[in-house]
């Protein structure tokens, strides 16, 4: 278990510093107090050693890792003289993860956040959850690490932050669906033909929120949604049929949660992700944020649609991953990633991603379970391997 700081800061490790949640972090972590109130264990990035070199050195870190292996003179170089300790590599990340922590920013994209925030969770330590892949592919794994570990799991998802926010605990009972917003993405009023010619730059254009490369063409897809349901099923204990999503263009209601009796309670804020992980960084307080005010005049109307799964077929693949269970999850994700990157190499086309997954996950139902973290490596490796092997038969 994690013992408290000698300092009385807060300690707060962040895995993904580089990228769009660990930037965001440091920025609100810089807003509320910086290094008077918060200390950092442990700083995770990939490729860009400069950077991750600079937010180590700001933040006075005590670790810090680059995720490929072969960067770790080039990250030991960029921190010499500074005290910092530096690491590469999976066993870094994990080592990182299990560094005695209050809160993890848990901000790696991909399977590759699996481990290093397993080990979080099972010290202790409270999980602000980036990363969809830990529930997605390994959710009942990851619920089982985050209840032994004795921790809280505190969603960074805009959606499901929101939720965490309107889920009223001692109602839980009286939870008769959730709903999950969708802004829809670049292509909600395209045909299926306007769709079919989209390359990786017009995907990678989101209307509302600023992302990476991989996020935003998987919104453009609504596989972002997709995860994001089955992501829901394990943080809020509901039956799959409970969740829903619909299309909301202007992405000021970040989601919603309905009652028994018929309310509806909704969580709205500008499109920031700032404010989903400032009230993860505050909680259970609420934080003075520098964060855009709603102005209702101005905003004058907010639209709703139902989504069609004939142009997202992600959404109906969601359910199906739901409702076999075991590791479909992982097989939906490895298979999902495998055509994404194809896609962005210009190997594949952008209708083609659900296709494929829908193959793959048809292959590999076979009703296996996830005993441990290796049986998920393992299924999200096969789903990729099929995937590829569909993609060369195609070609």
């Amino acid at each position: 278990m994690n013992t408290s700081s000698p300092t009385g800061r807060r300690r707060i490790s962040i895995l993904g510093a580089t990228g769009s949640i660990g930037r965001n972090t440091l920025d609100i972590m810089s807003h509320l107090g910086g290094r008077d109130l918060f200390e950092v264990p442990a700083i995770t990035g990939m490729g860009n050693i400069e950077l991750l070199a600079e937010q180590a050195r700001q933040t006075g870190a005590g670790f810090a890792v680059t995720a490929d292996p072969d960067r770790y003179q080039d990250l030991k170089a960029a921190l010499a003289g500074s005290g910092i300790e530096a690491g590469a590599g999976p066993s870094a990340l994990i080592e990182a993860g299990a560094r005695n922590t209050d809160l993890l920013i848990a901000g790696i994209v991909g399977i590759a956040g699996l481990a290093p925030t397993l080990a979080a969770a099972a010290s202790g330590a409270d999980i602000a959850l980036a990363n969809k892949e830990c529930l997605v592919s390994a959710g009942d794994l990851f619920t089982a690490a985050i209840a032994a570990g004795g921790g809280k799991l505190l969603p960074v998802d805009s959606e499901h932050n929101a939720i965490f926010q309107v889920l009223e605990e001692h109602q839980r009972h009286a939870v008769e669906r959730i709903i999950l917003t969708a802004s829809g993405g670049p292509f909600r009023d395209c045909t299926r033909e306007q769709m079919a010619a989209v390359t990786p730059e017009i995907a990678a254009a989101h209307p509302n929120w600023s992302m990476g490369l991989k996020i935003s063409i998987d919104s453009a897809s609504m596989f972002n949604k997709a995860l994001e349901m089955i992501e829901a099923r394990h943080l809020f204990g509901v039956k799959p049929e409970q969740i829903e999503v619909i299309v909301h263009p202007q992405s000021i209601i970040h989601s919603m949660v309905g009652y028994s009796d018929g309310s509806v309670l909704a969580q709205l804020g500008a499109p920031d992700m700032r404010h989903a992980i400032g009230y993860a960084i505050s909680h259970p307080r609420r934080a003075n944020l520098p964060l855009e005010r709603l102005d209702f005049a101005r905003l004058a109307r907010l639209d709703f649609f139902a989504p069609d799964e004939t142009r997202f077929p992600a959404l109906a693949l969601a359910r199906t991953a739901m409702q076999r269970g075991g590791l479909q999850g992982a097989v939906l994700n490895g298979a999902k990633e495998a055509a994404l990157e194809a896609f962005i190499a210009g190997r594949t086309g952008f209708l083609d991603i659900a296709d494929i997954v829908a193959t793959v996950m048809d292959r590999l139902d076979d009703g296996r379970q996830a005993h441990g973290i290796d049986d998920v490596y393992a299924a999200d490796l096969e789903a990729r391997r099929t995937a590829a092997e569909l993609m060369r038969k195609s070609a």
